[in-house]
């Protein structure tokens, strides 16, 4: 792919230097991506803050836009599908639907209402609460769902009224570049400019006089970092962090019945999912139940390239992931736990892990104290549910988790207890344009998606209307001599 270019005021930006891109089904480099320099990145923030000027100002045009944005999307994932599966490496079928999620989450904010708020109307004042837009937005998005989180960021953005430079993951660059290079004649020039590089480029953006807001979604140690370079200037930061979510069952529960839906909580996009379940904790008397259960759905499920039809988990999508994920299950290993399937790499090219179900583990063990972010689940026994909360809870992460049981109402007061940004019972990862999606603790600071997302966006102002005739109103007439 030598035809791989950034986008800068809606013309192509080539770069002088470029870096590889691999595909982890193989572990080849097979692409080029464009390496930023700081004058592009310059380039690209005066691109925003001159289209800026314009595009804040026609709230009926963003709407329209988006909508058009969502028809090229939808219009492109024959094209931009493969380009996805190549890079990330997830079967065919899930690219296909993370280009169409990008398009949803634009058609669902072209049509979401923005109603005013009056918190006043009387004859001493009209006083109408409004939101206002940030300006230049910099987004720098993960390599896990490199289109869907982009558009996260990108479709409430525009609808706001503001402007973005992006910047996807050196891992997985080549499908927001591409997407954004689509966009070109739906979107005026400027409106998204599309970067790619590596940390250093990052690290700009955040430090870059030019942007209002940072929104990003990675590690909580990078958002640790974006955070504190966002902070000299006041910038207003999103940050969607990590999680290491529970998944409790409860005592009533069939094993037979939840342990389908709660494997594929946990292995879905091989489980490189921020909110997918990272632990599983199940009352003594079901745990051999729900472990035989799991490990047969791993034990069975078909682990390939992504370009293989009959492919249903992919690669882990880099080197250094794969080999945490190594390091974390042969850790577990040592120690005790016992590996009722999988537990090793796959003997083939390519950075492929077997699925793998952990049995005789528990809290204290690093892969069910950390985010390993890849296709091993532990399980965890408990006697008494007071204590799985306890340790469900017990941990920084707080981004998502689930409960499940035959009772639905017993699961839900036992989910309300959960320390999360979002409780589910008896499914998960049900993720919505409308729904709100953060995390508490070191998950994350701030809220994607809904009107809450799109409010992230903006500034609050309070726009006061006096109706007096000489100026004057009950709070300042007393001030006046």
């Amino acid at each position: 792919m030598s035809d791989v270019v950034m986008t800068i005021a809606g013309d192509t930006a080539h770069a002088a230097a470029t870096f590889g891109v691999r595909n982890p089904a193989t572990g080849e480099v097979f692409a080029e991506a464009p390496e930023c320099t700081r004058s592009q990145l310059d380039s690209a923030f005066e691109s925003a803050a001159k289209a800026y000027r314009d595009w804040k100002s026609d709230e009926a045009f963003r709407r329209t836009t988006l909508l058009g944005m969502a028809d090229v999307l939808m219009a492109s994932a024959g094209e931009l599908a493969p380009v996805l599966t190549a890079e990330q490496g997830k079967p065919l079928a899930d690219a296909n639907v993370e280009v169409f999620a990008a398009a949803i989450w634009c058609q669902y904010f072209a049509n979401l209402e923005t109603p005013s708020q009056i918190i006043q109307d009387d004859e001493s004042a009209l006083v109408e609460v409004v939101r206002r837009p940030l300006g230049v937005v910099a987004a720098i998005t993960p390599w896990n769902f490199p289109l869907t989180l982009a558009f996260w960021k990108i479709a409430p953005a525009l609808l706001a009224g503001n402007t973005l430079v992006i910047k996807p993951s050196p891992f997985t660059p080549l499908s927001t570049l591409k997407a954004v290079e689509l966009l070109r004649d739906a979107v005026p020039p400027g409106v998204i400019n599309a970067v790619s590089g590596g940390d250093e480029l990052g690290a700009w953006m955040t430090s870059h006089p030019t942007p209002r807001k940072v929104s990003f979604t990675g590690s909580i140690e990078t958002g640790k970092k974006v955070a504190m370079s966002a902070a000299p200037d006041l910038k207003r930061v999103t940050l969607e962090l990590g999680g290491n979510d529970p998944a409790i069952i409860l005592d009533d529960a069939d094993p037979a019945v939840v342990s389908r839906a709660i494997f594929a909580g946990a292995f879905n996009n091989n489980g490189q999912v921020c909110s997918a379940i990272k632990r599983v904790y199940v009352p003594e008397a079901l745990h051999d139940d729900v472990v035989e259960a799991l490990a047969g759905y791993a034990s069975t499920v078909k682990v390939g390239d992504g370009t293989d039809p009959e492919s249903k988990l992919g690669p882990i999508n880099n080197e250094p992931q794969y080999e945490r994920v190594k390091e974390l299950v042969a850790d577990a290993i040592s120690g005790g736990a016992r590996p009722v399937t999988g537990g090793h790499a796959m003997d083939r090219p390519g950075y492929f892990f077997e699925p793998t179900i952990l049995a005789d583990i528990t809290d204290g063990t690093r892969i069910v104290d950390e985010e390993q972010f890849g296709p091993a689940l532990p399980v965890i026994s408990y006697r008494n549910l007071d204590d799985a909360l306890e340790r469900a809870n017990s941990t920084h992460f707080g981004l998502s988790g689930s409960v499940w049981s035959a009772d639905p109402e017993r699961a839900a007061q036992v989910a309300s207890e959960l320390e999360c940004g979002t409780a589910w019972v008896n499914t998960h990862l049900a993720l919505a344009p409308q729904q709100p999606f953060g995390g508490f603790k070191w998950s994350g600071v701030g809220v994607e998606n809904g009107p809450w997302g799109l409010s992230e966006f903006t500034e609050i102002q309070a726009l006061y209307r006096s109706r007096a005739a000489d100026g004057l109103n009950v709070t300042t007439a007393g001030l006046v001599s």
